[in-house]
């Protein structure tokens, strides 16, 4: 069965960096479409950061660029979300999603989703 598990959540200061790890199993078919999500209470879902494995186009939010780096080690199924120079607006439930084709990094574009791991940043 397709399972998405995410792992690297905590409690971290502000200006501190974490690493979120997911790990991808299951799939039929290999996703083309891997994204980290994150959702706080009363907000909508919003899309992190992105990536199209076919080509490795990236996308990330405005407000994590130049913050957050998306990486892929192909060998253990594993992606990753690099988080330096946090601040509290960063606090979430971040998720790691999949869907077999690419076509962008909204939530509805992905039908597999993890248990998501949750980060605050907080001094």
């Amino acid at each position: 069965q397709a399972q998405l598990v995410e792992s690297g959540g905590g409690l971290v200061q502000p200006g501190g960096s974490l690493k979120l790890s997911c790990v991808v199993s299951g799939f039929t078919l290999d996703p083309t479409a891997i994204g980290w999500f994150r959702q706080t209470p009363g907000k909508e879902r919003e899309g992190v950061s992105c990536i199209s494995t076919s080509d490795g186009s990236t996308y990330y939010a405005d407000s994590v660029k130049g913050r957050f780096t998306f990486s892929r080690d192909n060998a253990k199924n594993t992606v990753y979300l690099q988080m330096n120079s946090l601040n509290p607006e960063d606090t979430a439930v971040y998720y790691c999603a999949a869907d077999l084709w690419y076509s962008g990094c909204h939530s509805w574009e992905y039908e597999y989703w993890g248990q998501g791991t949750r980060v605050t940043v907080s001094s």
